[in-house]
């Protein structure tokens, strides 16, 4: 497999988003791309950050090199060590691990480890991203993106076939519960379908179901869960006082820079014969939407290597009024 050529997925199987939020609805995965792209390369770089077993490890990069994300080379023989590096479609997941912290940063505050800020390289400032349309450079909002199903977006194609959760927090360990929130929403095949029908405007029950095709009983536990993490609100329909109906608030809507980088790098990367899962339309200038990430206080657009962590003692030093602007406050 060579690093510019997309993957062609077999006809009327998962699609582009289903393959993606396969991938990244693991936390371990996540965990592993964070630090190859902090420059882990062997075995004993993420042993050094992660408490995970041999086994679960190396499943995770076999899974990452056959998904055309790492590329190993053998480093030493007798017994044979290798060595991953990132690819350009692994590199290219930057926004997607970038927008995850930005949502976890904002809007969860129960962390098992504390999140480091992040510093943009240009300007020097700690900086939470925003989302913006490549193509005229304004910030969106979910309601600035019209979207609709394309060629192989419906059926349930775009539902995870292996989204398979890390074990919870509770189990300890460096790294554990670093996405605790995102993992409740991509870290479950049917979680993920459901908040895909939020963004697409399903409101009641029976939109759920029928866009998810999953049990009652799934769809409603689901539901619940979304109105427990505060994603979803709910309230009486104003079609019938018996309908509930179920909206996105504030923080669900502002996982939308997640889904739209995942989407758009699933899609760059991952091509069904017949065609895309999803149409985006920026309404703002009419162009297809190619989500960009940029500096809340400069308003550059961010790349790969513009985005630092900040350590704790550069954060210290912000703190302290030597260095940058206020750390961003969470509400």
């Amino acid at each position: 497999m060579d690093e510019v050529t997309p993957t062609r997925l077999p006809a009327g199987g998962a699609n582009a988003i289903g393959v993606t939020m396969g991938l990244i609805g693991d936390e371990w995965t996540l965990l592993i791309l964070r630090y190859a792209h902090q420059g882990a390369r062997r075995y004993a770089d993420w042993r050094e950050h992660l408490a995970i077993s041999d086994s679960v490890l190396s499943a995770r990069l076999t899974r990452l090199t056959t998904a055309g994300i790492l590329e190993r080379d053998a480093y030493q023989t007798r017994p044979t060590r290798y060595a991953y590096r990132l690819t350009r479609r692994g590199r290219e997941l930057w926004p997607i691990l970038v927008a995850i912290w930005a949502w976890e940063y904002r809007w969860v505050s129960e962390h098992v480890e504390h999140l480091p800020w992040m510093r943009h390289r240009a300007c020097g400032h700690p900086m939470e991203p925003l989302l913006a349309c490549a193509a005229c450079g304004e910030t969106v909002r979910p309601r600035d993106v019209r979207s609709e199903l394309g060629p192989s977006g419906g059926e349930g194609r775009s539902v995870p076939t292996a989204a398979t959760r890390r074990r919870s927090a509770s189990t300890g360990g460096a790294g554990a519960g670093l996405f605790p929130e995102t993992m409740a929403l991509i870290g479950n095949r049917w979680s993920v379908a459901l908040l895909g029908a939020a963004f697409l405007g399903a409101h009641r029950f029976g939109d759920f179901q029928q866009r998810l095709g999953a049990p009652p009983t799934m769809v409603a536990d689901r539901l619940r869960t979304f109105v427990g993490l505060g994603v979803l609100g709910s309230e009486p329909s104003a079609e019938r006082a018996d309908w509930i109906s179920y909206r996105l608030t504030d923080k669900g809507r502002a996982f939308f820079p997640v889904i739209m980088t995942a989407i758009d790098w699933g899609q760059r990367w991952f091509h069904a014969p017949e065609g895309p899962a999803l149409h985006s339309v920026h309404r703002g200038c009419g162009a297809v939407f190619e989500p960009c990430l940029i500096c809340d206080d400069c308003g550059e657009t961010l790349g790969e290597n513009s985005v630092v962590v900040v350590t704790r003692e550069v954060a210290e030093d912000v703190v302290e009024g030597r260095s940058g602007r206020a750390h961003p406050v969470r509400p």
